[in-house]
Parts: C-alpha cells; structure tokens; sequence
C-alpha cells in the first residue's frame, strides 16, 4: 500500500490517506510495436501492409481516460479487425474483448516463436511471476 497526504490540508494536520492501487508503471517499446507490423494479423490471417499493434480497451492492461494500455498486451491486427475491434458494431464488447485476447495471446506467441520479442520488454510469462 501506498500512502498519500492530503494537499489541502495543514502541515501540521496533513492525514495520511491509502492509494486503491499503485500508479501503473507502462511498457511503452518502439521495437515491440515495430515487430507487430511485421507479423500477420493474427485474426484473420491478412499480409495486406495495414497491420499494427492494437492495444487493449481494458482497464486491467493498463488503459485510461486518454492513456493506450501497455505495449505488450497489443495484438496485431490489419485495419479492418482493428476498426470491428475499436469501433464496430457487429460485436458486443463481450466479443470484442474475447477478439482481442485470444488475438493477443496467438500475436505473442508468433513473437516470441520467431525470436522477435524484445529483450527489453518482459514476456507476458516474466509479467505474471
């Protein structure tokens, strides 16, 4: 737990207040989001150049008001699973979330198969432990 004092009240009446949860430290990687490019899209299989890294919609990875999830809970996928994923509506969010992770898991392991996931970056094996 984290403690945090009050800001507006009195040094010498400042209370002591508990965080909910510790700040989010991100994983942001420019080689990891390079390295999605480079894979097909792991729903539909597409080698059509449009492919990227999709980040997550869920607060559990790390996704805020206005703050992208962590690099590494991306899933590579073409623009078009990516706009169904982001914007469709041919899916509930129920869908759309079970896309994105079943994508997300067949994108790390393609990466880490094909050696391409950075060193720098912890494989979701190294997040969890």
């Amino acid at each position: 737990l984290q403690l945090r004092h009050t800001h507006r009240s009195r040094p010498q009446e400042r209370v002591a207040q508990v965080m909910r949860f510790p700040k989010h430290q991100y994983i942001r990687s420019p080689a990891l989001m390079k390295a999605y490019r480079e894979i097909p899209c792991q729903h539909c299989g597409a080698e059509d150049g449009t492919v990227c890294g999709a980040h997550s919609n869920r607060g559990a990875d790390g996704k805020g008001r206005s703050i992208k999830a962590d690099d590494s809970s991306c899933a590579a996928l073409c623009y078009r699973c990516h706009a169904e994923l982001d914007q469709g509506s041919f899916l509930t969010r129920a869908e759309r979330e079970a896309m994105h992770e079943a994508a997300r898991i067949k994108t790390q392991r393609e990466l880490i198969r094909r050696d391409m996931w950075p060193a720098s970056v912890p494989t979701p094996e190294e997040e969890t432990t």
